[in-house]
């Protein structure tokens, strides 16, 4: 999706992880590793826009992890928080906030967007280091965060 701001845009990330690996893409434009994700369209909350991107990017279902308030009612609907939010530099004059989720697969069949990936990929935390392009701090640091949490989790702890 183009940009809806000129100066800043939400977007989420999905650092997917499964049997002790963390799924990444070679993105094709910006020819880096990166976790699936993308802009939040105008008609779309984070959730809805991670689990598109998700699907679009990798072709699984994903479930999203974290927190769910109980605090749904008429007119409010909580979401799940994302496990960070950081805000990057895309541009001298545009930014944007990232909302940064830990997500497993629950059905659907790898595959690639080829018009967006050179390549899709599990890597394990020593893989990380050997990636080329190498991997920047922050993703290098999120990648062993969700890998150490979702790792550790009870399959069911982190359900909304």
């Amino acid at each position: 999706m183009a940009h809806i701001h000129e100066k800043i845009d939400f977007t989420v990330a999905l650092f997917v992880v499964d049997s002790g690996k963390v799924l990444l893409v070679l993105h094709r434009k910006l020819k880096r590793w990166l976790p699936l994700g993308g802009h939040i369209e105008l008609d779309e909350d984070p959730e809805m826009a991670a689990l598109r991107e998700g699907k679009e990017e990798c072709g699984y279902d994903l479930q999203l992890l974290g927190d769910r308030p109980p605090t749904t009612e008429p007119g409010t609907r909580a979401l799940i928080a994302p496990r960070f939010l950081d805000i990057h530099r895309i541009s001298d004059t545009h930014e944007h906030i990232g909302m940064i989720y830990w997500a497993r697969p629950i059905g659907g069949e790898l595959r690639r967007a080829e018009e967006e990936h050179h390549d899709l990929r599990w890597f394990s935390p020593a893989e990380l280091d050997l990636l080329q392009p190498p991997l920047s701090g922050a993703i290098r640091w999120y990648c062993l965060k969700a890998l150490e949490e979702v790792g550790a989790a009870a399959p069911l702890a982190f359900l909304g």
